[in-house]
């Protein structure tokens, strides 16, 4: 077989593409009307994207059997789990720019567009660092150590409402961009033509917008926000992407598990964000996680450096994830009254 730079045949990478774009049109074209999310419509998509999945998946067990088919699984599970804080600050975000619901899918499909951008860079020079040396595996495996222990530190206190307009990307937007103060519709940008429409209507009257802005656009509180999730996405991917590294070196394996796990967070979304008052250990889980993939990182480079011939499989990998996840669901369900105390 020809294999391509990604270390798979061509005909691999194609498909890939091709359940991945289809994917990215079929959701374009259902959710082209601005509407809220339902809790039901939300359930019914995720498992949409858990079938899609595990298309591919399947297609990897048939031709390239069992062992390829779990670094994929395995790889995309984490995917998931590791999400779920990124996904809790999404949230906040939203709440903090008073986004309507109707307009957060939009918000999330262009976020995702700009992941798939970032994460194919991130998996390309992660994958190069971790060939240069074993080195590298214990810096990374000391990152997402951190990560965990930060979070570990943090969970269950007070966490202070955060000022999004102190954000780097708010900042860098405004210093690029005027921007005008209301929503406007979907839209992301007014033209100087639009604002200036807009300025001659009375209930505008009291907005200090200048006219004489030279500029020809401006941004509207729907791109600030999309503008500090995606910065904020970015950040995650700093952990994330060590973290599945470690399940497996080969770069269509990892940017396909996090492809996939990424499609389906706009619905996974929404259904925490009903669920989210249910589900109290799911951090809990990520950071046990957390440390059990820094745990393997650093196992691999002794390993590398030392020879001792301990290493965790791609099966292992992924029964404990699945396992975390598991009895934090169970957790959060028959001991709820943790959640009441907390409060």
């Amino acid at each position: 077989m020809n294999e391509t730079f990604w270390g798979y045949p061509i005909h691999t990478i194609l498909i890939f593409l091709g359940i991945l774009i289809g994917a990215l049109i079929i959701d374009l074209f259902m959710h082209r009307k601005d509407s809220e999310v339902t809790l039901k419509s939300a359930s019914i998509w995720s498992i949409f994207w858990l079938a899609v999945s595990l298309l591919f998946a399947g297609y990897l067990y048939f031709y390239y059997g069992w062992e390829t088919g779990n670094l994929f699984i395995t790889g995309y599970a984490l995917e998931k789990v590791l999400s779920v804080d990124n996904l809790f600050v999404m949230m906040a975000i939203f709440s903090w720019f008073s986004i309507p619901t109707k307009y957060w899918h939009r918000i999330l499909y262009w976020g995702i567009i700009g992941a798939i951008i970032f994460r194919a860079i991130f998996v390309i020079i992660g994958t190069k660092l971790f060939g240069l040396s074993s080195y590298a595996e214990i810096v990374f495996s000391l990152v997402v150590g951190w990560t965990a222990f930060m979070m570990l530190k943090n969970d269950g206190a007070d966490k202070k409402v955060e000022d999004y307009s102190q954000h780097l990307a708010y900042r860098l937007v405004k210093k690029f961009f005027p921007v005008w103060p209301k929503l406007y519709g979907n839209k992301f940008f007014l033209s100087k033509t639009q604002v200036n429409e807009e300025l001659t209507k009375q209930e505008n009257n009291d907005l200090a917008i200048k006219r004489n802005v030279k500029a020809y656009f401006f941004v509207t509180p729907l791109f600030l926000c999309l503008s500090v999730i995606e910065l904020s996405d970015v950040m995650f991917a700093f952990d994330s992407v060590p973290a599945i590294i470690a399940v497996s070196r080969d770069p269509l394996i990892i940017y396909s598990a996090m492809m996939f796990a990424i499609l389906g967070l706009r619905s996974l979304f929404f259904v925490l964000e009903a669920l989210k008052k249910y589900l109290i250990y799911l951090e809990k889980s990520v950071i046990a996680i957390l440390f059990f993939i820094a745990f393997k990182l650093l196992l691999n480079a002794t390993d590398h450096i030392w020879h001792h011939g301990y290493n965790i499989s791609a099966t292992m990998s992924l029964l404990v994830v699945l396992i975390a996840l598991s009895v934090a669901i169970i957790a959060s369900f028959l001991f709820p009254k943790q959640q009441n105390e907390s409060l």
